[in-house]
């Protein structure tokens, strides 16, 4: 993954409450297992005029010129709500979405962010709600900091988890993360087939 340390860009209000994953990424729209191939599929019910189709609705955030590169989304609360699939995770950061600004996320959506790229940034709606006032003037996201800042020069802290926080700035997902402890997985495994070497197939020839 990328890491993400601080990043100035555009960002894109979508205030809308109880933003379900089945809206991030509906199930028709998923046709692989895989990680790509989602990003036209990323707020399909509302992007398009049509079900199914491809028209854009000129209406919806995301079609409007000022906001199509937009690399941060404002939201309302209980983001990513509904079911765990982690393909909403993998659309909007194929979209190029670096960071989601929320009052609140749903928990495993926002574990899923966190292995996919992406900071889940935790604001008081009042604060989203200015961010977006500002839009679609750049906001920077300070990682490093912890620091939201407004084009104003309006700044305000948040928090996250230090796994969390840790993964993000050295852009490591799960298995990465789980690698760096390799030198005790090695050993762990050499003691274990010196006193078990019963299970290790081919270990007795």
């Amino acid at each position: 993954m990328t890491p993400f340390t601080t990043c100035t860009a555009v960002a894109a209000p979508l205030l809308r409450d109880n933003v379900d994953t089945d809206a991030i990424i509906p199930s028709r729209e998923i046709k692989s297992v895989g990680k790509t191939g989602l990003e036209d599929g990323l707020f399909a019910g509302w992007r398009y005029t049509e079900i199914g189709g491809r028209e854009p609705d000129p209406g919806f955030i995301l079609n409007q010129a000022a906001y199509r590169d937009a690399q941060f989304l404002l939201s309302g609360t209980n983001f990513g709500c509904g079911s765990s699939r982690e393909h909403a995770a993998w659309a909007l950061a194929e979209y190029g979405f670096r960071a989601v600004v929320a009052p609140s996320f749903n928990p495993i959506f926002q574990g899923n962010c966190v292995r996919n790229g992406i900071v889940p940034v935790v604001q008081a709606a009042d604060v989203v709600a200015q961010l977006a006032d500002e839009a679609p003037e750049p906001m920077t996201i300070d990682l490093v900091a912890c620091e939201v800042r407004a084009a104003s020069g309006a700044t305000w802290s948040f928090e996250i988890g230090e796994e969390a926080r840790h993964m993000l700035l050295e852009g490591l997902d799960a298995i990465a993360l789980t690698l760096l402890r390799r030198a005790e997985i090695d050993a762990f495994l050499a003691d274990d087939r010196r006193r078990r070497p019963w299970i290790y197939p081919g270990a007795n020839g």
